[in-house]
């Protein structure tokens, strides 16, 4: 069968009261809440990932204010994987041989870490999935909804898994399978950050256009069994500095939990200049600092990862509501960038839309827009936690690290004991995609080899990701313009796709190495955890990433 004949045959369909895109934190609490409103209202959740909490990452500490609203018995659960209450909260400065530990007492109260657990959110996931199916919630792991389906008004009436069985040519493969069509009265979005759905409807409805653009950072992540000696059980470390100069915001977490782990991991905002950075080699360059290194040394990397987190916050946050469904959790940019923390927000908007979904379904409505979760979310816990932090990332981005976060420390305080801000509310003036600055103008970056015991190459950490991708299938990263690459991006900044990704994707080859003659752009798509960073960062807008083959991407344990 050729393709316009696969393509041809029709999809078989469902119909629910509701669809939820994606099994995270937002999407299975909107799916519980919905079941507790009313337990004959029909629930489906899709997810990319091949199971549940595949595709979850994140440090995490979590603030549990969203689980005791949404489950208030959660603690009594056996089964909830939430053991480790933090301890001890520490926050350094560091510099390039050492660091100074900054005194708690001079740290904003909203940044107390007092009453929160440090989990993996995958298997927090995972036990909110057991939950939701326990109460009547169809949930889909291995699916990606790749497409939206709208009605004849323009209204969204569902979403379309992908299609099976398309070769890399763009022929359809022995055994050829179409999507299913999933139709709703109310489809909601909680693909997280950057989700290819959600950032279509953005741009279909005009949901930014009274938004500041949405700020990211890159994410990335280790799991390591650390020596006994060295487990401190509900220790949480932030630091910031070194290996990131002045001018570049980021830092790092490290974070024990039980039976000897510790989640390690380093943020990069995506503002960057340097296009010569390397996320992940900073990462792994942190590691080595002589305050890091001998938590790791005699350890064992278990996990790697790597995820791209919205951090516009309050000025950033879209509208959240169109005719058919909303945003939620990180699709809308809930996280709050100076906390770290996104999954207590994400939750917690789980439940207002589920809130307005219940009671427009109450209503005999449908495919409207839910107004009442638009209207109601600045008011409410998550708007709170946004606001007084809508400050920070804007002045670390004018003055710099060590300047920015001492007003954005003060801003904190003055919203905490005051209740108002002396900047107002300052605006994030360009996306990240528009910040590098060309190869000429910088002082190239060149970073040290691996030594195979804290720090280590992509190629190695990418096969702890467990990622698989069937092979026969069209690249999910597109190309707008397959010669921007090698004709614009490579001589203005040196491709910067190649060292952005944390998973050596993106190559340059040559056709001569030493002479570096007929450069040619290579996707080695495979590779790819789903991280979204080149769908943000490339400087041309020339990468699109979309859903590859459900189930295809990492599979993260315990992340």
């Amino acid at each position: 069968m050729n393709i316009s004949e696969a393509l041809a045959t029709p999809r078989e369909g469902m119909e629910f009261d509701v669809v939820i895109v994606g099994a995270g934190p937002a999407g299975l609490s909107a799916a519980i809440r919905l079941k507790q409103i009313n337990p004959d209202c029909s629930v489906v959740v899709v997810e990319k990932g091949s199971e549940v909490g595949a595709h979850i990452l994140s440090g995490a500490v979590i603030d549990p204010i969203g689980l005791d609203r949404l489950i208030p018995d959660w603690r009594s659960d056996p089964e909830v994987p939430i053991k480790t209450e933090v301890t001890d909260d520490r926050f350094y400065m560091l510099g390039p041989a050492g660091g100074i530990r900054l005194p708690n007492f001079l740290m904003p109260k909203l940044m107390s870490n007092h009453g929160n657990y440090i989990v993996s959110l995958g298997n927090v996931c995972r036990w909110l999935a057991g939950r939701a199916e326990a109460l009547g919630v169809e949930i889909y792991p291995g699916f990606a909804a790749s497409e939206v389906l709208y009605g004849d008004a323009g209204e969204v009436v569902g979403v379309a898994t992908g299609d099976m069985g398309i070769s890399k040519t763009g022929e359809a493969k022995d055994g050829f399978t179409r999507g299913m069509e999933l139709r709703a009265k109310y489809t909601l979005f909680s693909e997280g950050a950057r989700g290819s759905l959600s950032k279509q409807l953005i741009k279909r409805y005009a949901l930014d256009a009274e938004s500041d653009p949405q700020k990211f950072g890159i994410g990335i992540k280790e799991l390591w069994q650390v020596a006994p000696d060295k487990h401190q059980p509900g220790l949480v470390q932030h630091s910031f500095g070194w290996p990131l100069d002045g001018s570049t915001g980021g830092g790092s977490f490290l974070y024990h939990l039980e039976d000897g782990l510790v989640s390690v991991g380093f943020v990069v905002h995506l503002n960057y200049t340097n296009p010569t950075l390397s996320p992940f080699d900073e990462f792994q360059r942190f590691k080595t600092h002589p305050m890091m290194r001998e938590t790791f040394e005699g350890g064992k990397r278990i996990s790697y990862g790597a995820r791209a987190i919205t951090e516009g916050g309050w000025q950033s946050v879209p509208k959240l509501c169109f005719p058919g469904g909303a945003l939620l959790g990180c699709a809308a940019g809930f996280v709050n960038v100076a906390r770290i923390k996104g999954s207590h927000n994400a939750v917690l908007s789980g439940i207002m839309a589920a809130d307005a979904v219940g009671d427009a379904l109450a209503a005999g409505r449908g495919n409207d827009e839910l107004v009442a979760y638009e209207a109601a979310w600045r008011g409410s816990p998550i708007g709170k936690d946004l606001k007084k932090v809508r400050n920070v990332k804007p002045l670390w981005s004018r003055f710099g690290t060590y300047i920015g976060i001492g007003l954005g420390g003060l801003d904190m305080w003055c919203n905490d004991l005051f209740g108002f801000s002396p900047f107002g509310t300052l605006k994030h003036t360009k996306a990240d995609h528009a910040t590098l600055k060309p190869l000429a103008e910088v002082t190239p970056i060149t970073y040290p080899k691996p030594d195979g015991v804290v720090s280590f190459d992509k190629l190695s950490s990418v096969f702890l990701a467990a990622t698989q991708h069937e092979e026969d299938q069209p690249v999910h990263l597109k190309l707008s313009d397959p010669s921007v690459p090698v004709a614009k991006n490579l001589p203005l900044y040196g491709e910067p796709a190649r060292l952005y990704c944390p998973a050596g994707v993106y190559e340059v080859v040559y056709a001569d190495e030493v002479a570096k003659t007929d450069p040619r752009f290579v996707i080695n798509a495979q590779n790819c955890v789903h991280c979204k960073t080149c769908d943000i960062k490339d400087p041309s807008q020339n990468i699109t990433w979309v859903t590859p083959e459900g189930s295809g991407g990492p599979n993260y344990p315990n992340m």
